[in-house]
Protein backbone atom coordinates (compact mmCIF):
# COMPACT_ATOMS: atom_id res chain seq x y z
CA UNK A 1 0.00 0.00 0.00
CA UNK A 2 1.15 3.52 -0.70
CA UNK A 3 0.02 7.10 -0.22
CA UNK A 4 0.47 10.36 -2.11
CA UNK A 5 0.72 13.70 -0.31
CA UNK A 6 0.71 16.84 -2.45
CA UNK A 7 1.76 20.00 -0.67
CA UNK A 8 4.14 18.08 1.58
CA UNK A 9 6.40 21.04 2.32
CA UNK A 10 3.63 22.93 4.14
CA UNK A 11 2.82 22.56 7.80
CA UNK A 12 -0.13 20.19 7.50
CA UNK A 13 1.16 18.38 4.42
CA UNK A 14 4.54 17.66 6.03
CA UNK A 15 2.86 16.42 9.21
CA UNK A 16 0.53 14.18 7.22
CA UNK A 17 3.40 12.67 5.23
CA UNK A 18 5.35 12.01 8.43
CA UNK A 19 2.37 10.48 10.25
CA UNK A 20 1.55 8.18 7.33
CA UNK A 21 5.19 7.07 7.06
CA UNK A 22 5.23 6.31 10.79
CA UNK A 23 2.36 3.88 10.16
CA UNK A 24 4.64 1.93 7.81
CA UNK A 25 3.15 3.16 4.54
CA UNK A 26 5.17 4.18 1.51
CA UNK A 27 4.68 7.91 0.99
CA UNK A 28 5.14 9.67 -2.34
CA UNK A 29 5.46 13.32 -1.34
CA UNK A 30 5.35 16.32 -3.67
CA UNK A 31 5.62 20.09 -3.21
CA UNK A 32 5.86 23.22 -5.33
CA UNK A 33 9.03 24.35 -3.54
CA UNK A 34 10.88 21.10 -4.30
CA UNK A 35 12.87 20.32 -7.42
CA UNK A 36 13.25 17.22 -9.53
CA UNK A 37 10.81 14.32 -9.55
CA UNK A 38 9.05 15.49 -6.37
CA UNK A 39 8.20 18.94 -7.72
CA UNK A 40 4.57 19.79 -8.45
CA UNK A 41 2.75 23.00 -9.25
CA UNK A 42 -0.97 22.28 -9.16
CA UNK A 43 -1.68 25.33 -11.33
CA UNK A 44 0.43 23.82 -14.15
CA UNK A 45 -1.16 20.74 -15.72
CA UNK A 46 2.12 19.56 -17.24
CA UNK A 47 3.66 19.59 -13.77
CA UNK A 48 0.74 17.55 -12.39
CA UNK A 49 1.09 15.01 -15.20
CA UNK A 50 4.84 14.67 -14.60
CA UNK A 51 4.32 14.13 -10.87
CA UNK A 52 1.73 11.42 -11.43
CA UNK A 53 3.92 9.71 -14.03
CA UNK A 54 6.80 9.65 -11.54
CA UNK A 55 4.77 7.21 -9.44
CA UNK A 56 5.66 4.48 -11.91
CA UNK A 57 3.58 1.37 -11.27
CA UNK A 58 2.45 2.45 -7.79
CA UNK A 59 -1.31 2.27 -7.14
CA UNK A 60 -1.92 4.52 -4.14
CA UNK A 61 -4.86 3.78 -1.86
CA UNK A 62 -4.60 7.18 -0.15
CA UNK A 63 -4.06 10.57 -1.77
CA UNK A 64 -4.17 13.90 0.04
CA UNK A 65 -4.04 17.29 -1.65
CA UNK A 66 -2.80 19.65 1.07
CA UNK A 67 -2.19 22.71 -1.09
CA UNK A 68 -3.96 26.02 -0.56
CA UNK A 69 -3.74 29.79 -0.85
CA UNK A 70 -4.99 32.36 1.67
CA UNK A 71 -2.39 35.13 1.37
CA UNK A 72 0.58 35.75 -0.87
CA UNK A 73 3.06 38.59 -0.57
CA UNK A 74 1.11 41.67 0.45
CA UNK A 75 -2.19 40.23 -0.78
CA UNK A 76 -4.68 38.65 1.59
CA UNK A 77 -8.41 38.04 2.02
CA UNK A 78 -10.69 40.89 1.01
CA UNK A 79 -12.53 42.52 3.90
CA UNK A 80 -15.07 44.27 1.68
CA UNK A 81 -16.48 44.11 -1.84
CA UNK A 82 -14.56 47.26 -2.82
CA UNK A 83 -11.32 45.30 -2.38
CA UNK A 84 -12.19 42.62 -4.96
CA UNK A 85 -9.45 42.35 -7.56
CA UNK A 86 -9.99 40.05 -10.55
CA UNK A 87 -6.36 38.90 -10.74
CA UNK A 88 -6.22 38.02 -7.04
CA UNK A 89 -9.57 36.24 -7.23
CA UNK A 90 -8.39 34.25 -10.25
CA UNK A 91 -5.25 33.29 -8.34
CA UNK A 92 -7.40 31.99 -5.47
CA UNK A 93 -9.44 29.87 -7.86
CA UNK A 94 -6.34 28.59 -9.67
CA UNK A 95 -4.72 27.28 -6.47
CA UNK A 96 -7.72 26.37 -4.31
CA UNK A 97 -10.14 24.90 -6.86
CA UNK A 98 -8.67 24.30 -10.32
CA UNK A 99 -5.42 22.86 -8.98
CA UNK A 100 -7.01 20.06 -6.93
CA UNK A 101 -9.33 19.32 -9.86
CA UNK A 102 -6.30 18.83 -12.12
CA UNK A 103 -4.77 16.48 -9.56
CA UNK A 104 -8.01 14.48 -9.47
CA UNK A 105 -8.11 14.38 -13.27
CA UNK A 106 -4.72 12.69 -13.49
CA UNK A 107 -4.32 10.86 -10.16
CA UNK A 108 -7.74 9.27 -9.62
CA UNK A 109 -7.37 6.99 -12.69
CA UNK A 110 -4.21 5.61 -11.05
CA UNK A 111 -6.04 4.64 -7.87
CA UNK A 112 -7.64 1.18 -7.44
CA UNK A 113 -10.63 0.21 -9.59
CA UNK A 114 -11.86 -2.12 -6.86
CA UNK A 115 -11.75 -1.90 -3.08
CA UNK A 116 -11.56 1.08 -0.76
CA UNK A 117 -9.39 4.11 -1.39
CA UNK A 118 -9.48 7.71 -0.16
CA UNK A 119 -8.79 10.80 -2.26
CA UNK A 120 -8.97 13.77 0.10
CA UNK A 121 -8.52 17.50 -0.47
CA UNK A 122 -8.00 20.03 2.31
CA UNK A 123 -10.92 22.43 2.05
CA UNK A 124 -12.38 24.79 4.65
CA UNK A 125 -15.57 25.40 6.60
CA UNK A 126 -15.44 28.96 5.30
CA UNK A 127 -16.35 27.57 1.87
CA UNK A 128 -19.75 26.49 3.20
CA UNK A 129 -22.48 28.76 1.83
CA UNK A 130 -24.87 27.61 4.56
CA UNK A 131 -22.34 28.48 7.27
CA UNK A 132 -21.50 31.97 5.98
CA UNK A 133 -22.77 34.48 8.53
CA UNK A 134 -19.85 36.94 8.45
CA UNK A 135 -19.26 37.76 4.78
CA UNK A 136 -15.91 39.01 3.56
CA UNK A 137 -12.95 36.96 2.31
CA UNK A 138 -14.68 36.82 -1.07
CA UNK A 139 -12.05 35.11 -3.18
CA UNK A 140 -11.05 32.53 -0.58
CA UNK A 141 -14.66 31.71 0.35
CA UNK A 142 -15.74 31.43 -3.28
CA UNK A 143 -12.75 29.31 -4.31
CA UNK A 144 -13.33 26.88 -1.44
CA UNK A 145 -17.06 26.72 -2.25
CA UNK A 146 -16.07 25.91 -5.83
CA UNK A 147 -13.69 23.24 -4.53
CA UNK A 148 -16.46 21.65 -2.47
CA UNK A 149 -18.69 21.51 -5.57
CA UNK A 150 -15.86 19.99 -7.60
CA UNK A 151 -15.31 17.34 -4.92
CA UNK A 152 -18.99 16.43 -5.06
CA UNK A 153 -19.07 16.30 -8.85
CA UNK A 154 -15.84 14.33 -9.19
CA UNK A 155 -17.00 11.88 -6.50
CA UNK A 156 -20.20 11.15 -8.43
CA UNK A 157 -18.27 10.45 -11.61
CA UNK A 158 -15.58 8.33 -9.98
CA UNK A 159 -18.22 6.22 -8.23
CA UNK A 160 -18.92 4.70 -11.66
CA UNK A 161 -15.27 3.61 -11.84
CA UNK A 162 -15.05 2.25 -8.30
CA UNK A 163 -18.10 2.12 -6.10
CA UNK A 164 -15.96 1.63 -2.99
CA UNK A 165 -13.80 4.71 -3.54
CA UNK A 166 -14.09 7.82 -1.36
CA UNK A 167 -13.50 11.36 -2.63
CA UNK A 168 -13.89 13.94 0.14
CA UNK A 169 -13.05 17.40 1.38
CA UNK A 170 -11.54 17.87 4.84
CA UNK A 171 -11.62 20.93 7.08
CA UNK A 172 -8.56 20.71 9.38
CA UNK A 173 -9.61 23.53 11.68
CA UNK A 174 -7.20 26.37 12.38
CA UNK A 175 -3.70 24.94 12.35
CA UNK A 176 -0.58 26.76 13.48
CA UNK A 177 1.03 27.15 10.06
CA UNK A 178 2.34 29.94 7.85
CA UNK A 179 -1.01 30.02 6.05
CA UNK A 180 -3.03 30.81 9.17
CA UNK A 181 -0.49 32.75 11.24
CA UNK A 182 -1.66 36.28 10.29
CA UNK A 183 -5.25 35.37 11.26
CA UNK A 184 -4.87 33.54 14.58
CA UNK A 185 -5.76 36.37 16.99
CA UNK A 186 -9.46 35.53 17.16
CA UNK A 187 -9.12 31.74 17.40
CA UNK A 188 -10.92 30.33 20.45
CA UNK A 189 -8.74 28.76 23.17
CA UNK A 190 -8.07 25.11 22.44
CA UNK A 191 -8.97 25.48 18.74
CA UNK A 192 -5.51 26.31 17.38
CA UNK A 193 -3.97 22.96 16.54
CA UNK A 194 -0.33 22.04 16.14
CA UNK A 195 0.32 20.55 12.71
CA UNK A 196 1.13 17.08 14.05
CA UNK A 197 -2.09 16.97 16.04
CA UNK A 198 -4.10 18.18 13.04
CA UNK A 199 -2.56 15.44 10.90
CA UNK A 200 -3.53 12.69 13.34
CA UNK A 201 -7.06 14.09 13.62
CA UNK A 202 -7.49 14.12 9.85
CA UNK A 203 -6.10 10.60 9.47
CA UNK A 204 -8.56 9.40 12.12
CA UNK A 205 -11.42 11.00 10.18
CA UNK A 206 -10.29 9.34 6.95
CA UNK A 207 -9.99 5.96 8.66
CA UNK A 208 -13.66 6.20 9.63
CA UNK A 209 -15.01 7.14 6.20
CA UNK A 210 -17.12 4.76 4.17
CA UNK A 211 -18.26 4.75 0.53
CA UNK A 212 -21.53 6.66 1.23
CA UNK A 213 -19.40 9.54 2.60
CA UNK A 214 -17.88 10.20 -0.82
CA UNK A 215 -18.53 13.69 -2.16
CA UNK A 216 -18.98 15.29 1.28
CA UNK A 217 -17.02 17.70 3.46
CA UNK A 218 -15.93 16.69 6.96
CA UNK A 219 -14.37 18.67 9.79
CA UNK A 220 -11.37 17.63 11.86
CA UNK A 221 -13.68 16.07 14.46
CA UNK A 222 -15.57 13.94 11.95
CA UNK A 223 -18.65 16.18 11.78
CA UNK A 224 -20.15 16.67 8.34
CA UNK A 225 -20.23 20.29 7.13
CA UNK A 226 -23.19 21.50 5.08
CA UNK A 227 -22.28 22.82 1.61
Amino acid sequence: MSAVVIGASGGIGAALAEAIAEEGETVHAFARSWTGARHIDVTDEASVIAAVESLGSATPTLAIVATGLLHEGDRGPEKATREIDPAWMARNFAVNAIGPALVAKHLLPRMPRTGRFVFAVLSARIGSIADNAMGGWHGYRASKAALNQLIRTIAIEDKRRNGSGIVVGLHPGTVDTTLSRPFQDNVQPGRLFAADRAAVQLLDVMDGLRAPDSGKLFAWDGAEIAP
